[in-house]
């Protein structure tokens, strides 16, 4: 069967303070799809804007091209939609457009029906004063496990 398709954006939650989650579908053609599912996919560098008429896209996502598509393949760092409720887009667009929020997507995933979602988050950008506090609660949590083993042991 399918393994779990489960690709992570680990430097959004470093760089941004995360406000609100949506999980979103993705429009995407053959070819994408099926590289998604091998999982030749990042989202590191990507981000989600809006367009003149509403509509959330999601920027710079590569995505492999397909070993077999010969001449039907994608462009690999092309835009994709996404695909939302009205209720959701007008909210986000109203956080992005007022409190100078961004939208960054978090996980790449393939539901249990087969389709591909994306979990995008609401954000806020963190100041330098903030990641050195998260790098040192990390460093701390890692020592704390650390002497709790070697206390068990």
């Amino acid at each position: 069967m399918q393994k779990n398709i489960n690709i992570q954006n680990k430097k959004a939650r470093f760089e941004f303070e995360i406000l609100d989650k949506y999980v979103a579908g993705i429009q995407l053609t053959g070819t994408e799809i099926k590289s998604i599912r091998q999982s030749k996919a990042r989202i590191t560098e990507s981000f989600c804007e809006f367009n003149e008429r509403g509509e959330l896209f999601v920027v710079n996502m590569y995505i492999e091209e397909y070993m077999y598509g010969h001449h039907y393949n994608h462009k690999p760092k092309s835009e994709r939609r996404l695909l939302l409720n009205k209720r959701e887009l007008r909210s986000l667009k109203k956080d992005v457009d007022q409190k100078g929020n961004t939208i960054v997507p978090l996980r790449l995933f393939i539901n249990e029906n087969g389709w591909a979602k994306l979990e995008i988050a609401l954000a806020k950008g963190k100041k330098l004063h903030d990641k050195r506090e998260t790098m040192k609660d990390r460093d701390n949590k890692r020592d704390l496990a650390r002497i709790k083993k070697n206390f068990n042991s």
